[in-house]
């Protein structure tokens, strides 16, 4: 593990966002205990906020890359950036920060940087993401482009990979921590890369960032609860009731 602690200064700032999330403006400091740290919970209740104001501290670009990625995307900023600090044993500089939601950007740039000097693809399998499927640049990335002593921040890996996939994920990301020390932080909605051994989850549901088991969390729970009662599930959802 590289970082350890996340603390939040928000004297004053209360009223103004991101502060009116619950979890946020409850928040005051967070320990990272685990070389894996998956982030849970209903959207908005602000696990990409505090994921992206990680991101911001480490000097990643906020539309996704590592700190020399330097390429913009609208309204890619993180409000909670300047409002962290990070407690470091030891610092590093090596990682990447994944949103999913602007991988076509990111996929864009790399082309753009392989026009201008050959060989950057091969730091992504040899091959342009934009020729991949979406799931397959993904891997592509994790594969290739990730290796030790590194820091890595996700934000739902899981948006582009199937079951089968994210389960690959699981085996590229076992890899990375066992074999070459990398540490990540991960906010995902699934219950296949949740289920990571001895990694820490955070539910950031209820106002409050609290520790929870895998079994506790509601992705596991409604999952399980849908693939048992499938009929009854679903009849009782479309009857309105």
């Amino acid at each position: 593990m590289f970082l350890n602690k996340v603390s939040i200064l928000k004297s004053g700032l209360e009223n103004q966002y991101p502060f009116t999330i619950p979890t946020i403006k409850n928040l005051t400091e967070l320990e990272l205990t685990s070389s894996v740290t998956f982030l849970v919970g209903e959207n908005g209740t602000g696990k990409s906020t505090l994921l992206e104001g990680i991101a911001d501290n480490c000097e990643f670009n906020m539309a996704g890359g590592s700190r020399n990625n330097l390429y913009e995307v609208d309204a890619a900023e993180s409000a909670l950036g300047e409002h962290i600090r990070l407690s470091w044993m030891p610092k590093v500089t090596n990682g990447f920060f994944l949103r999913a939601e602007s991988f076509y950007q990111f996929a864009s740039h790399i082309d753009e940087l392989e026009r201008e000097r050959s060989g950057i693809l091969d730091s992504y399998g040899g091959k342009s993401l934009h020729e991949q499927s979406h799931g397959e640049s993904f891997l592509s990335l994790f594969l290739n482009r990730f290796n030790g002593r590194a820091i890595y921040l996700l934000d739902e890996p899981e948006a582009a990979l199937s079951p089968q996939r994210q389960l690959s994920f699981l085996r590229i990301m076992h890899d990375l921590v066992e074999e070459e020390d990398c540490q990540f932080i991960i906010a995902t909605h699934s219950p296949i890369i949740l289920g990571y051994p001895n990694a820490t989850i955070l539910s950031f549901d209820h106002g409050k960032i609290e520790e929870v088991e895998y079994e506790m969390t509601g992705h596991y729970q409604i999952t399980k609860y849908f693939l048992d009662h499938r009929e009854k599930f679903l009849a009782d959802l479309l009857a309105g009731e």
